[in-house]
């Protein structure tokens, strides 16, 4: 059977005038241990939890982001299947807004840095191309909805 692990693929509006959807950027973390790759916050489902709680559980220890800060983004949730230390893992992820363009990310000791990328930045950091996939998804979809 598959790990599961779920999470939210974080983006915020930059600060410009809002003439279309397309000026975002995204978060992603950079992991503490192994190769340092760089995803969005996301964790394993613990017992009793369903995916998006674990989600919204697993951005708060990672980033320090309260569910209160973000707006999920309706119609939008993918799945990775994929081999992560010679074991499949199946990661669920939704995309979420960040509705103050200044809140402080505070990192767990998971991970040692941040960014907030445009896409082109964020697929090349990304590394994997299952999670470049998800993030050109992503991208798409917020593109093609009315803010």
């Amino acid at each position: 059977m598959a790990l599961k692990a779920c999470g939210l693929i974080i983006f915020r509006r930059r600060l410009i005038p809002k003439v279309d959807n397309t000026a975002v950027e995204f978060l992603l973390l950079q992991a503490s241990d192994g190769i340092h790759h760089w995803t969005p916050p996301k964790g394993h489902v613990e017992p009793g939890e369903n995916e998006l709680e674990t989600a919204l559980r697993e951005t708060q220890e990672e980033a320090g982001l309260k569910a209160s800060q973000l707006t999920i983004i309706e119609g939008f949730r993918r799945e990775l299947n994929y081999v992560a230390r010679k074991k499949p893992k199946t990661v669920i992820y939704w995309l979420a807004e960040l509705k103050d363009h200044d809140v402080e990310i505070r990192l767990s000791h998971e991970h040692q840095a941040y960014r907030w990328l445009e896409l082109d930045e964020a697929c090349q950091l990304a590394e994997f191309k299952e999670m470049k996939a998800v993030l050109q998804e992503g991208y798409h979809f917020l593109c093609s909805t009315v803010a």
